[in-house]
């Protein structure tokens, strides 16, 4: 028992140290040192249904993220921290003496696993190499692939750009100049087709027959997006809010002046104040009002 404790010590020893020379060079090469955290991940992707789908043989490298321990190992699924030791040797030392140990169980996403259970199992199988793994799997429903070692922004940008592709798919025949309206965050797009549709709404009720989606969003852009757009624009707003876009600081603007009316009870005037003085620029207080008139 003291060889086998010997060895799995040594184990434990050398893939921390992996572990973190890995860290240096992913870091140095710009890409994501850590596992994937699995919460942060749908949060972005907003997995539509999911599915059991039992019992499944999986490649250990595709396991890329985790739903509670992301912190503790790298992105190769190595121990980071010296107080994963005593399990981590349990596992390895099971391993050695052909103990069978129960699957581990792992969420489905975009090509890519995720632990839910059986971390530590995960951990060792990678550092000595093994190439499959039993687990339990259940799918999570999402259109955007993932891949090994990608970043949060990575993602982020791949789900804009397919949030985007599907806005300019479904509403091709939108006359809007859609070149022009871009955004970096996700759920960006599907919001601002929620914008269209309250502007078609507050038109249609001095109306006796229902203006089309088309129209709506024609006028939306023109009394509501454009106004502000131009006065981002004017006071050099981008300056002030690096890495960000015209279509960024509308939508910021909207969601904060909806969420103070409904939690404060406040004017639009005095959310524009607010704003003001958070971000030590003016007029922001002007194109809130403007807004409002647009609606």
């Amino acid at each position: 028992m003291n060889g086998i404790g010997g060895i799995v010590r040594e184990d434990f020893t050398k893939a921390r140290n992996r572990a973190f020379l890995q860290t240096i060079f992913n870091r140095l090469s710009w890409k994501n040192p850590d596992l994937l955290s699995l919460y942060e991940v749908t949060s972005i992707i907003k997995p539509k249904s999911e599915c059991y789908l039992g019992m499944r043989t999986i490649e250990v490298k595709k396991i890329i993220g985790s739903e509670g321990r992301y912190h503790d190992f790298s992105a190769a699924f190595l121990p980071k921290k010296e107080m994963l030791r005593y399990r981590w040797e349990r596992v390895d030392a099971a391993r050695m003496k052909d103990v069978i140990l129960p699957p581990i169980s792992v969420y489905s996403l975009g090509g890519y696993y995720f632990v839910r259970d059986g971390n530590h199992r995960v951990s060792v199988a990678r550092s000595q190499g093994v190439e499959f793994i039993d687990a339990e799997v259940v799918e999570l429903d999402s259109q955007i692939k993932l891949e090994e070692g990608m970043t949060m922004r990575t993602l982020k940008n791949r789900v804009v750009a397919f949030e985007r592709n599907q806005f300019l798919s479904q509403y091709r025949t939108i006359p809007l100049p859609i070149i022009s309206i871009v955004f970096s965050t996700p759920g960006a797009y599907p919001e601002m087709v929620n914008h269209i549709l309250v502007h078609k709404y507050y038109i249609n009720m001095d109306r006796k027959e229902e203006i089309s989606f088309e129209e709506a969003a024609q006028s939306w852009y023109d009394n509501v997006y454009s106004p502000i757009a131009k006065v981002i624009r004017e006071e050099d707003l981008l300056f002030y809010y690096p890495g960000q876009t015209v279509g960024d600081i509308y939508m910021w603007l909207v969601k904060r002046w909806d969420q103070d009316k409904r939690e404060k009870q406040k004017s639009l005037e005095e959310i524009g104040e607010e704003a003001q003085k958070e971000s030590h620029v003016s007029p922001i207080a002007k194109w809130t009002h403007k807004l409002m008139g647009g609606h």
